[in-house]
């Protein structure tokens, strides 16, 4: 069977389940599992076996643009709006919706390179997080986990959801990238920022009780056009959201103070993005997951967008890549990979604009490579994909590109745009918590 599924008992889907992971199940990592969980195993037909993801590259230089390991590999086969049928049992409702209001959107399927890896402290935290790694109650958080993902072989939707927000993400980043909203009609407003991370989660040598519920520190500073220069986005992402929520604070040049922003949370609307995207899709989903029921479906083999390094170059200009209607297709690249299937289910009593969301988080990395959004009649609302590469310094999985389709109103928008820049993201910045702090931001924004 070229697609199949595991549905999983429906008493292992529950919003409380811990993982209950024995040292001897524990022992499958790296042996018929690989070190973060996934099949070692291929299908036998298109899906290879791991045999360790992409080499370290330890000749590159910190911040410039990923070299296409795969730039000779040729397209299989094309999916389109007239031949979606013969791909269905692969292709998402959300794929499909694509296809079919587009002409001229399609999917280039690619030859399957399953080139996830990461360090191997990385590896050797996910084996420890596996047998002490607990969801909190009601899954607003985790227990007992550091550095990465905390549940290898998880049992419900909320540790998948965990594993996707807990993965391994560097240390310290910094990059420049454009994030740009597209109208029906094809107009564009580009926005150029400054992100700065550090993740407060993966330090080596923490201790789960030092962690103090952060995962990172975020700054991200709006570099053009010049109306919008100088704002400065400042946020400290809590684990337990729920007992802590994020914290939050704005800087507006012609307010000139910093000032909190105790909204920034579910479905409020992320600034710049013309009220397509919600803040709880930054990153394909973040933050507390208490609005939603989740349910843990099963498995699926699926064309995802993966090794997006083409798109990634900087011989490309934004033009090149943004089109109308949607991304110019012939830059992306789709392969086969399993993926888990996550469905949320809005809460009763609670109010979210999503009545219904549904994600696709790729085995090899527990990176979310699709999500879709649907109303409170049903309606399939939103699609967005995650065109990720693995950064072969570090190494780890990250989108390179993270493109929401509003399929009710025609427009889409996109982040993560660093083509026309000198530089792509740089592991190397030194960073540390004291960059991020109210103080840092004050004094930054009077230079």
């Amino acid at each position: 069977m070229r697609a199949w599924w595991k549905v999983l008992a429906a008493g292992l889907i529950t919003s409380t389940a811990m993982a209950d992971v024995s040292p001897a199940d524990a022992q499958r990592l790296g042996k018929e599992l690989t070190p973060v969980g996934a099949e070692m195993m291929g299908n036998g037909d298109d899906i290879p076996a791991w045999r360790g993801g992409l080499a370290k590259d330890e000749n590159h230089e910190p911040g410039s643009f990923h070299a296409d390991p795969f730039a000779d590999d040729k397209p299989k086969f094309r999916i389109t709006g007239d031949n979606w049928q013969e791909h269905q049992d692969r292709l998402s409702a959300g794929q499909i919706a694509l296809l079919q209001r587009f002409p001229n959107f399609y999917l280039n399927v690619y030859p399957t390179r399953r080139s996830a890896s990461y360090p191997d402290y990385v590896y050797d935290a996910i084996k420890h997080n596996a047998t002490r790694a607990e969801l909190l109650e009601f899954g607003s958080g985790v227990r007992n986990a550091l550095m990465t993902s905390p549940f290898p072989l998880p049992q419900s939707g909320q540790e998948v959801l965990w594993n996707h927000t807990l993965r391994f993400r560097g240390h310290a980043m910094r990059f420049e990238a454009v994030a740009t909203s597209i109208t029906e009609g094809g107009a564009r407003m580009d926005v150029l920022r400054d992100y700065q991370y550090y993740v407060r989660y993966s330090e080596v040598g923490l201790k789960p009780e030092e962690l103090d519920n952060k995962i990172f520190f975020l700054k991200r500073k709006t570099l053009a056009p010049g109306q919008m220069a100088g704002r400065i986005t400042l946020v400290h992402e809590t684990l337990d959201q729920i007992r802590s929520p994020r914290k939050s604070w704005i800087y507006v040049p012609g307010q000139r103070r910093l000032r909190r922003t105790p909204d920034l949370a579910y479905d409020t609307a992320d600034v710049n993005t013309n009220s397509i995207r919600t803040i709880d899709q930054v990153d394909m989903f973040n933050g507390a997951p208490d609005y939603y029921d989740w349910t843990l479906v099963g498995k699926q083999e699926l064309y995802v967008p993966y090794n997006a390094y083409r798109v990634h170059q900087n011989d490309l200009s934004l033009d090149d890549i943004v089109g109308d209607d949607h991304i110019n297709p012939q830059l992306l690249r789709y392969e086969a990979h399993r993926v888990w299937v996550v469905e949320a289910d809005l809460r009763i009593g609670y109010r979210h604009r999503y009545a219904k969301r549904r994600y696709y988080v790729d085995e090899d990395s527990w990176s979310i490579l699709y999500a879709e959004e649907y109303d409170q009649e049903g309606q399939l609302w939103q699609v967005t994909e995650a065109h990720t590469i693995n950064f072969y310094d570090v190494p780890m999985v990250y989108p390179t590109l993270e493109v929401t389709y509003d399929l009710q109103s025609g427009r889409y928008y996109a982040e993560g745009l660093d083509n026309e820049r000198p530089s792509t993201l740089d592991f190397s910045e030194r960073l540390s918590p004291r960059d991020f702090s109210t103080s840092a931001v004050r004094r930054e924004a009077k230079r």
